[in-house]
């Protein structure tokens, strides 16, 4: 690993503001993240923190009557599965695959994912270049980043 990334190692991600972890991804080469993507705990540790952040940066308000079960699956060393789902005004997350269809599946690898969470890259660019690619409904799929606080780098 290289300097940049051997600092993440021991980075408390549960303690990081989202304009935090912002400004760590954009600081992130391509090659740093492929590093960070094959320490599987690393990995492990900052997806698991950006969906737990998920339920708290919801906007039901934005939501509106939404009931449906996002699908995100990134790509890396290891394939990582999680269900977002949003019922009632509420979200929830879930590691793994469910049960229930999904009305919509993101695929993606860890560069994309991180750079999406993070408000570093437009969901649409990265779907116009292929490098996300949308199963189910489109138009869900496009509202989704208006449906979460996602952070801003300063």
């Amino acid at each position: 690993m290289t300097d940049d990334t051997q600092g993440l190692e021991g980075l408390d991600f549960a303690a990081v503001s989202p304009e935090e972890y912002a400004r760590i991804v954009r600081g992130l080469s391509s090659r740093e993240i492929e590093e960070l993507a094959r320490d599987e705990a690393l990995r492990a540790r900052v997806v698991g923190e950006v969906f737990r952040r998920m339920e708290q940066q919801f906007r039901p308000d934005r939501a509106g009557e939404l009931e449906a079960v996002i699908r995100w699956r990134i790509a890396g060393v290891t394939e990582v599965v999680y269900d977002v789902t949003v019922s009632g005004g509420a979200c929830s997350v879930r590691e793994g695959q469910g049960e229930a269809k999904p009305r919509v599946t993101l695929d993606m690898g860890d560069e994309e994912f991180l750079n999406v969470t993070s408000g570093n890259a437009g969901p649409v660019k990265l779907f116009m270049t292929r490098k996300l690619k949308v199963s189910g409904d489109v138009a869900l799929a496009l509202k989704l980043t208006s449906m979460f606080d996602i952070p801003k780098a300063d």
